[in-house]
């Protein structure tokens, strides 16, 4: 019986220190203190971050691509994800403080405290400085509300177990640059857009059997999550492009070869042309300088 008890003392011990550990983690109290959003500064984090191109609803063109209603669904090897309603009303985010919008893109951690799925790609936008959250923020309450009401993920046992989450945050959340060393500051722009803003490694970085980014093949293609298809390798052992050609193809959507982009980088592609020449640019130097991966 002694041992029993001993046995179930260390059995809650070590559930109670699970339970602990695998608790959301969110900023600082003071890390918005003293910042103001730029809403100006905000369209543009808005647009390299590809907020629309995910929360938009199915089919939105145009101007209706600025209602960020959701409904739009992502298959993955863990059951299919619903891209939420994030406009600024009631169903959405409206509410939301500069703090909140913070710990969901930073932290993956909800208003009410609860883990987010890594379906938003906050091991990348952990990157991102306090003033981007503030800035794009002050955009988004400016955009039109639509009171569409967010539709659940679709995820099966055991992967519906959101304290898990936790787990997988210790393993693959923070804030270390994959491309580190000395950079130009043309080549760190690039990064802050590729690494974090943009989170090219989110769809063309192979993952592992949990889901986490493979740091070790950085940008060296993936299969694609529906299924159909890979993702290509973007290093410069794969990607023999001039960095005038990579800049080419992010302004108009055409190869050296004439193709055209398509499928959901056709999408990328509208975004990084909203951007300034300079950040094109700075994005072509950036995967010139990324090591190729065999």
């Amino acid at each position: 019986m002694r041992v029993l008890s001993i046995l179930g003392v260390l059995a809650l011990g070590g559930a109670t220190f699970g339970w602990w550990i695998t608790g959301p983690s969110p900023l600082p109290l003071a890390t918005f203190d003293g910042i103001t959003g730029d809403a100006t500064r905000g369209e543009m984090v808005f647009t390299a971050a590809g907020c629309a191109s995910c929360h938009m609803a199915p089919g939105a063109e145009g101007e209706a691509e600025l209602v960020l209603a959701g409904g739009q669904r992502f298959p993955s090897d863990f059951g299919t994800f619903v891209a939420p309603n994030i406009s600024p009303s009631e169903q959405g985010i409206g509410g939301w403080s500069v703090a909140d919008l913070g710990n969901a893109l930073m932290r993956g951690v909800s208003p009410e405290g609860a883990h987010y799925y890594p379906a938003l790609p906050y091991a990348s936008y952990a990157k991102l400085r306090p003033q981007d959250v503030a800035d794009i923020h002050a955009y988004m309450q400016g955009l039109p509300p639509s009171d569409v009401q967010s539709a659940p993920h679709e995820l099966g046992f055991p992967f519906n177990i959101r304290r898990s989450i936790g787990g997988w945050k210790l393993l693959y959340l923070n804030t270390d640059w994959v491309l580190d060393g000395d950079l130009t500051p043309e080549e760190a722009r690039g990064r802050e857009i590729v690494e974090a803003l943009a989170h090219c490694g989110e769809c063309h970085t192979p993952r592992d059997a949990l889901g986490g980014m493979d740091t070790g093949r950085w940008l060296a293609g993936a299969p694609n999550p529906s299924g159909e298809g890979n993702i290509p390798d973007i290093t410069p052992g794969k990607l023999t492009w001039s960095e005038g050609e990579i800049v080419t193809y992010l302004t108009s959507g055409f190869t050296p070869d004439y193709d055209s982009v398509g499928g959901h980088m056709a999408h990328v592609v509208e975004n990084m042309a909203k951007l300034p020449q300079s950040d094109r640019q700075a994005v072509a130097a950036y995967l010139k300088a990324v090591p190729a991966v065999e």
